[in-house]
């Protein structure tokens, strides 16, 4: 179902097709892009801002260049919606009915013009410079171009592929869209430098991109189609790396997203003409509890600082931000800076706490190892996304018990409910023995009261005792074991008994002695990874027994774009496939 059949974007089936275009027909395929990208993020969500923003910069790029034998590598791609639009994949902008086949990143699955599968940040430098080099080594001749966010500046590794890019001596153009935003406020020293540049219009001395050795060119309306279409034709096989500062406005031609760039740096379906959200709010979060339980800490006395990596939206810390300034601390896109920073603090006296995206967090595995865990210094961190996740390959959430629980030294505790959660975070602010991580729930919230205060010992919850089968739901799949319970007292008349772990990284051995004797089956569901998860923990313990286990979570793979009810039918956790799966045991013992 094509909604605008007289869209000039119809005649567009690849990027050749527009070299032809007169000037004022890209702009007209500029308006249509636009109302393309508001049209689809209204119905289904997705980046408003970043793409909008950058209309221009793709429809300049595919006018002068020749992909895919030219290459361009989006940083974090969820700008890419316009470079999608004109490389073949219009039926998931056009046609409502085919919105979800088209993936918010670039995807070399879905196109020959995607290179990678990219939605963290700060990468698109690096990978350049390795084609370039790969490029070379061949003996080719094309144009190798990154596109970069300012924002996305502020990562390390956008600093180590500037710093090798210098190294060239061949064709490497890196466009820097500067737009004056991240997700939220851009946050560091190198943004007075992007200003006084932006000031200057790129004349100021000091330029961070000279200072690295590479050749430098500003353009100060990167949403005029004309100019940048002049800059591309003028640095199109050039010999040697060159930046192109270029000056956007984030969410161009949308008032809306100009002046709110933070909330429509990525929407859920919204009303395009009053902006409000079409999914009704909850009431009650469990990150305004932990904000909440922050405060009433600071009124206490207690000595917190907060800690996030550009992310604040997603744990409510702007209203933490709002009541104590002084101890918010946003580092950019930077998460290692948070936790090595928080290791610091914390061995200094104050008790920092770190909020991290579980999909973002991995980029610091090696300060978790290094800085956390070996130097053991009780910082706090509240982790969000740890679920099996219905949304790009990019962004999966399914590892963060594998990689933090593998992890000596670091407790990482598995909330069921908001009681349960502030209990935690209580006891993990005022205990200075070690580090401990809480995985926020992502689901379902839940009221149930916390049984355990001091949790330096973990104590099972068996919230219903039972025989023959034991559930051990962990965290956000909480409801679920109460679900498989049901299931098996109906289905097959088993009375099972149901177990709050609390903890993935230690286990309760007096509880999991006692299973034994009257248990024949333990199954584990985690909302995550099964591999180097807790199941496999608990298989662990039981390996030299006669105990069957039966673990259920994810199997080590990415899921990309596929809804829940989908992947909880292919991993079998429903109540019923769960049930089934445990007949079977039950018959074979």
């Amino acid at each position: 179902m094509n909604l605008h059949p007289d869209y000039l974007l119809n005649e567009v089936n690849e990027p050749a097709d527009i070299k032809d275009m007169s000037l004022d027909q890209l702009h007209e395929l500029a308006d249509e892009m636009r109302q393309l990208i508001l049209e689809r993020d209204e119905k289904i969500g997705g980046h408003v801002g970043p793409n909008l923003g950058i209309v221009e910069t793709a429809l300049a790029y595919h006018f002068v260049f020749d992909s895919p034998h030219d290459k361009v590598i989006w940083d974090v791609s969820h700008q890419s919606y316009p470079h999608k639009m004109l490389t073949g994949r219009k039926q998931g902008f056009l046609d409502p009915d085919h919105y979800e086949d088209v993936s918010g990143f670039t995807s070399p699955e879905e196109s020959d013009h995607d290179f990678f599968q990219i939605g963290h940040t700060s990468t698109s430098i690096a990978l350049a410079v390795g084609m370039a080099e790969s490029r070379d080594l061949q003996k080719k001749h094309e144009n190798i171009v990154a596109v970069i966010g300012d924002g996305s500046l502020s990562g390390g590794l956008a600093f180590e592929g500037l710093n090798n890019a210098a190294k060239l001596h061949s064709n490497l153009i890196i466009v820097v869209n500067d737009n004056n935003m991240s997700i939220d406020h851009n946050q560091g020293g190198l943004y007075q430098g992007l200003k006084e540049l932006r000031d200057t219009h790129g004349d100021s001395a000091n330029n961070i991109f000279k200072f690295m050795g590479l050749d430098y060119r500003y353009v100060e309306d990167g949403n005029n189609l004309a100019d940048m279409i002049k800059v591309f034709q003028e640095v199109k096989d050039i010999d040697h790396p060159i930046v192109l500062h270029v000056h956007t406005l984030k969410g161009a031609g949308y008032q809306l997203a100009i002046d709110n760039e933070m909330a429509y740096h990525w929407r859920g379906p919204f009303d395009g003409k009053t902006g409000h959200s079409t999914t009704p709010a909850p009431q009650e979060s469990y990150s305004s509890a932990v904000i909440d339980e922050l405060l009433k800490e600071i009124d206490a006395g207690v000595d917190i600082a907060a800690i996030n990596a550009a992310i604040p939206g997603m744990f409510d810390l702007k209203r933490f931000e709002k009541a104590h300034p002084d101890r918010y601390f946003d580092v950019g896109i930077a998460e290692q800076m948070s936790v090595s920073s928080a290791v610091a603090m914390a061995q200094e006296g104050t008790r920092p706490v770190v909020f991290e995206s579980s999909t973002f967090l991995q980029r610091a595995y090696d300060q978790l190892i290094h800085d956390v865990a070996l130097n053991d210094v009780p910082i706090v961190m509240i982790v969000r996304g740890g679920t099996i996740s219905s949304e790009s390959a990019t962004h999966q959430g399914t590892f963060d018990i594998s990689y933090i629980s593998s992890l000596p030294n670091i407790e990482y505790l598995t909330p069921t409910s908001v009681e349960e959660m502030i209990s935690m975070l209580r006891w993990a602010i005022k205990q200075t023995d070690t580090p401990v991580v809480i995985r926020q729930p992502e689901r379902t919230l839940l009221h149930r009261p916390a049984t355990q205060n001091d949790y330096s010992n973990i104590d099972y919850e068996i919230a219903h005792q039972g025989s023959e089968v034991a559930i051990f739901a962990v965290g956000d799949f909480w409801k679920l074991g109460e679900e498989v319970r049901e299931e098996l007292q109906k289905k097959l008349n088993i009375d099972a008994t149901l177990i709050n772990p609390k903890s993935v990284t230690n286990i309760d051995p007096d509880d999991l002695h006692h299973l034994q004797e009257d248990h024949d089956i333990v199954v584990t569901l985690e909302d995550g990874n099964l591999s180097g998860g807790f199941g496999e923990t608990i298989d662990r313990y039981y390996s030299a027994s006669e105990m069957k286990v039966l673990n259920f979570g994810a199997p080590r793979e990415f899921s990309d774009n596929i809804p829940y009810d989908v992947l909880a039918e292919w991993y079998h956790l429903t109540p019923e496939l769960i049930v089934d799966d445990i007949e079977k045991v039950v018959h074979q013992i």
